[in-house]
Protein backbone atom coordinates (compact mmCIF):
# COMPACT_ATOMS: atom_id res chain seq x y z
CA UNK A 1 0.00 0.00 0.00
CA UNK A 2 1.30 3.30 -1.06
CA UNK A 3 2.59 5.42 2.41
CA UNK A 4 0.08 8.09 0.99
CA UNK A 5 -2.43 6.37 1.11
CA UNK A 6 -1.67 4.27 5.10
CA UNK A 7 -1.41 8.13 5.75
CA UNK A 8 -4.87 8.84 4.58
CA UNK A 9 -6.68 6.04 5.32
CA UNK A 10 -5.58 6.20 9.57
CA UNK A 11 -6.44 10.01 9.67
CA UNK A 12 -9.41 9.13 11.14
CA UNK A 13 -7.75 7.29 14.19
CA UNK A 14 -6.51 10.92 15.38
CA UNK A 15 -10.25 11.56 15.60
CA UNK A 16 -10.56 8.69 18.67
CA UNK A 17 -7.46 9.53 20.29
CA UNK A 18 -8.73 13.33 20.51
CA UNK A 19 -11.91 12.02 22.05
CA UNK A 20 -13.85 12.91 18.95
CA UNK A 21 -14.92 9.17 17.83
CA UNK A 22 -18.24 9.82 19.11
CA UNK A 23 -19.01 11.85 16.29
CA UNK A 24 -18.91 8.81 13.97
CA UNK A 25 -22.27 7.21 16.20
CA UNK A 26 -22.12 3.50 15.66
CA UNK A 27 -21.15 4.09 11.91
CA UNK A 28 -17.48 3.31 12.42
CA UNK A 29 -15.37 2.04 15.09
CA UNK A 30 -11.53 1.97 16.52
CA UNK A 31 -10.25 -1.68 16.26
CA UNK A 32 -7.62 -1.66 18.53
CA UNK A 33 -5.46 -5.00 17.77
CA UNK A 34 -2.63 -6.72 19.03
CA UNK A 35 0.53 -7.71 16.69
CA UNK A 36 0.35 -11.59 16.18
CA UNK A 37 4.36 -11.88 16.16
CA UNK A 38 5.61 -7.90 16.98
CA UNK A 39 3.13 -7.82 20.35
CA UNK A 40 2.50 -4.04 19.48
CA UNK A 41 -0.62 -2.59 19.72
CA UNK A 42 -2.24 -1.04 16.33
CA UNK A 43 -5.82 1.07 15.75
CA UNK A 44 -7.65 1.10 12.80
CA UNK A 45 -10.65 2.58 11.84
CA UNK A 46 -13.36 0.45 10.20
CA UNK A 47 -16.56 1.00 8.78
CA UNK A 48 -20.10 -1.14 10.55
CA UNK A 49 -21.93 -2.01 8.18
CA UNK A 50 -24.12 -3.79 10.55
CA UNK A 51 -24.88 -2.86 14.22
CA UNK A 52 -26.87 -4.45 16.90
CA UNK A 53 -27.87 -2.10 19.88
CA UNK A 54 -29.46 -4.90 22.08
CA UNK A 55 -25.79 -7.01 22.01
CA UNK A 56 -22.89 -4.26 21.14
CA UNK A 57 -22.21 -6.83 18.26
CA UNK A 58 -20.64 -4.65 15.67
CA UNK A 59 -20.12 -6.31 12.30
CA UNK A 60 -17.38 -5.05 10.01
CA UNK A 61 -15.54 -6.42 6.60
CA UNK A 62 -12.28 -6.56 5.77
CA UNK A 63 -11.55 -4.71 2.64
CA UNK A 64 -8.09 -5.51 1.75
CA UNK A 65 -9.15 -9.37 2.36
CA UNK A 66 -7.74 -12.04 4.62
CA UNK A 67 -4.38 -10.47 4.33
CA UNK A 68 -5.42 -7.20 5.40
CA UNK A 69 -3.39 -7.22 8.68
CA UNK A 70 -5.86 -6.39 11.68
CA UNK A 71 -7.71 -9.51 10.10
CA UNK A 72 -4.61 -11.46 10.31
CA UNK A 73 -4.01 -10.34 13.87
CA UNK A 74 -7.80 -10.77 15.41
CA UNK A 75 -8.04 -13.81 13.80
CA UNK A 76 -4.82 -15.24 15.15
CA UNK A 77 -6.67 -14.65 18.60
CA UNK A 78 -4.48 -11.92 20.07
CA UNK A 79 -6.67 -9.04 22.27
CA UNK A 80 -8.64 -6.68 20.88
CA UNK A 81 -10.69 -3.96 21.60
CA UNK A 82 -13.22 -1.87 20.23
CA UNK A 83 -14.23 1.78 20.82
CA UNK A 84 -17.12 3.85 19.64
CA UNK A 85 -16.34 7.14 20.91
CA UNK A 86 -16.33 6.62 24.45
CA UNK A 87 -12.60 4.72 24.96
CA UNK A 88 -11.93 1.20 24.06
CA UNK A 89 -13.70 -2.36 25.33
CA UNK A 90 -11.77 -5.52 25.17
CA UNK A 91 -13.73 -7.44 22.37
CA UNK A 92 -14.75 -11.11 21.19
CA UNK A 93 -14.87 -11.86 17.77
CA UNK A 94 -16.01 -14.49 15.07
CA UNK A 95 -15.95 -14.27 11.51
CA UNK A 96 -19.63 -14.70 9.60
CA UNK A 97 -20.02 -17.87 7.67
CA UNK A 98 -20.39 -17.08 4.16
CA UNK A 99 -24.69 -17.56 4.41
CA UNK A 100 -24.50 -14.96 7.35
CA UNK A 101 -21.95 -12.82 5.47
CA UNK A 102 -23.79 -12.40 2.11
CA UNK A 103 -27.06 -11.48 4.03
CA UNK A 104 -25.32 -8.92 6.00
CA UNK A 105 -24.11 -7.78 2.79
CA UNK A 106 -27.89 -7.41 1.02
CA UNK A 107 -29.31 -5.94 3.94
CA UNK A 108 -26.35 -3.14 4.27
CA UNK A 109 -26.91 -2.68 0.14
CA UNK A 110 -30.76 -1.75 0.97
CA UNK A 111 -30.06 0.37 3.55
CA UNK A 112 -27.79 2.01 1.93
CA UNK A 113 -29.22 2.13 -1.73
CA UNK A 114 -28.80 5.96 -2.29
CA UNK A 115 -24.67 5.03 -2.24
CA UNK A 116 -24.63 2.10 -4.07
CA UNK A 117 -23.93 3.25 -7.39
CA UNK A 118 -20.39 4.07 -5.65
CA UNK A 119 -20.04 1.20 -3.25
CA UNK A 120 -20.60 -1.31 -6.18
CA UNK A 121 -17.68 -0.38 -8.21
CA UNK A 122 -15.29 0.11 -4.73
CA UNK A 123 -16.24 -3.71 -3.76
CA UNK A 124 -15.67 -4.90 -6.91
CA UNK A 125 -12.37 -3.39 -7.40
CA UNK A 126 -11.18 -4.32 -3.82
CA UNK A 127 -12.55 -8.16 -4.24
CA UNK A 128 -11.12 -7.83 -8.34
CA UNK A 129 -14.51 -8.72 -9.94
CA UNK A 130 -17.11 -6.92 -11.50
CA UNK A 131 -19.24 -6.48 -8.38
CA UNK A 132 -23.31 -6.60 -9.50
CA UNK A 133 -25.03 -7.25 -5.81
CA UNK A 134 -26.45 -10.15 -7.02
CA UNK A 135 -26.82 -13.32 -4.20
CA UNK A 136 -23.75 -15.08 -6.14
CA UNK A 137 -22.05 -11.77 -5.98
CA UNK A 138 -22.58 -11.49 -2.65
CA UNK A 139 -21.45 -15.23 -1.80
CA UNK A 140 -18.32 -14.22 -3.47
CA UNK A 141 -17.07 -11.07 -2.01
CA UNK A 142 -17.67 -12.46 1.63
CA UNK A 143 -15.49 -15.69 0.71
CA UNK A 144 -12.95 -12.46 -0.82
CA UNK A 145 -13.74 -9.63 1.73
CA UNK A 146 -14.86 -11.13 4.75
CA UNK A 147 -16.99 -9.93 7.57
CA UNK A 148 -16.30 -10.02 11.59
CA UNK A 149 -17.91 -9.16 14.09
CA UNK A 150 -17.12 -7.70 17.11
CA UNK A 151 -18.77 -7.99 20.73
CA UNK A 152 -18.14 -6.21 23.74
CA UNK A 153 -16.58 -9.22 26.26
CA UNK A 154 -18.86 -9.94 28.88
Amino acid sequence: MPRWLKHLLSAPNALYTWGLGRIFGHRFLQLTHTGRKSGKQYRVVLEVVKYNRATGEAIVMSGFGRQSGWFRNVTAGTPTWVNFGGGPVLADHRVLDTDEAAQTVRDYARRMRFASPLVRPVLGRLAGFTYHDTDADRRRLVQILPLTAFTPHR
